[in-house]
């Protein structure tokens, strides 16, 4: 099916539709899980401190604007990786850049920094930035870098990852091994409001950095050369581009560990449904990934109720899958 044009109206239509199904989805699952409250009765006058309010607003309404925070950034930072790469199979997971920033976000909790503190996105920030630099800087072989040299050095650069997260684990206390746990699994918990905002502030600053190098990306996209002889100052795209995906998946696993394919589906499925273009794509991801994780968190809260499951399960489960059939049909040269 060929993609409609894309027009300004198109992109406010599009836009406040992903954000009506947004908030349409914030609402329900805020009302859902395995103890019953009810949301209208905590949000009533005068309902502070009854047992709704504890629950809706102290506890089930953090955790659910925060899986929206982080399915955002994760997806939109998978839009951006996938346009800058060209590359279909382009996730922060698989490429091993969410495994750089949980051992950065790891070793300074070990260290002792408050894990509310902006140092903690920050630093995690830094350790995506240096995983994406080694792992594109490997696989770039004669200025170009083919989409399997890039897993393989993923696959590579999260082994070490996952080595650099046990070896701290190893010195950590107990206490602090059981936070190290929560890096890997990739799980969402009840977070302060501030920290909630403070991520989100961090999400939006890379989004907006995206969108304004969107219309460089799509032309990007024809090739380098096409790119520069029409204008586009492609190595300074290309690095704000790389700095903006960076602090995406350094906000994101700085408060969830590493929950993977979340860039890797939600990019896929609007790309299939919207078209390629970037300008459009980059918008909808933030919108749609947001409502993507915020359910995928509500299925894993409450699927074995009063007992949780870590939201990576879900999203592994329904990604695993997902990214063998596109690597099958990359290897068939199919479209992607």
């Amino acid at each position: 099916m060929r993609a409609a044009y894309l027009t300004r109206r198109r992109v406010v239509v599009v836009t406040a539709a992903l954000l009506v199904l947004l908030l349409a989805s914030l609402l329900a699952a805020a009302g859902i899980g395995p103890v019953p409250a009810s949301l209208w009765r905590a949000l009533a006058p005068g309902a502070a401190g009854t047992t709704d309010y504890v629950i809706v607003v102290q506890t089930r309404i953090p955790r659910v604007l925060l899986a929206g925070v982080v399915g955002a950034a994760l997806a939109t930072a998978g839009a951006g990786f996938q346009g800058l790469l060209a590359n279909p199979l382009a996730d922060p997971h698989v490429l091993g850049i969410s495994g750089g920033a949980a051992v950065f976000g790891a070793a300074v909790l070990v260290l002792g920094v408050d894990p509310v503190s902006p140092i903690v996105p920050l630093v995690a920030f830094l350790g995506a930035l240096g995983a994406m630099t080694v792992v594109v800087l490997v696989a770039r072989t004669g200025g170009r870098t083919t989409p399997h040299a890039l897993l393989l050095v993923g696959v590579v650069m999260n082994a070490i990852a996952a080595a650099l997260i046990m070896l701290v684990n190893a010195v950590a206390s107990y206490r602090q091994a059981q936070g190290v746990l929560f890096w890997m699994m990739g799980a969402l918990t009840t977070q302060d409001y501030f920290l909630v905002a403070l991520v989100g502030a961090y999400a939006i600053v890379g989004a907006v950095v995206l969108l304004r190098h969107a219309a460089a990306l799509n032309l990007l996209a024809a090739g380098e050369e096409s790119a520069a002889s029409l204008g586009v100052d492609v190595e300074r795209v290309r690095r704000a581009v790389f700095v903006a995906a960076a602090l995406l998946v350094g906000a994101a696993v700085s408060v969830s560990g590493m929950i993977s394919f979340v860039g890797l589906i939600v990019p896929h499925v609007l790309r299939l449904a919207l078209g390629p273009d970037l300008r459009l794509l980059v918008p909808a991801s933030f919108l749609f990934g947001a409502t993507f994780l915020v359910w995928a968190d509500t299925v894993a809260r409450t699927v074995l109720g009063p007992a949780e499951l870590p939201v990576g399960v879900i999203t592994a489960l329904l990604g695993g899958p997902f990214f063998l059939f596109l690597l099958r049909r990359s290897l068939r040269g199919g479209p992607r």
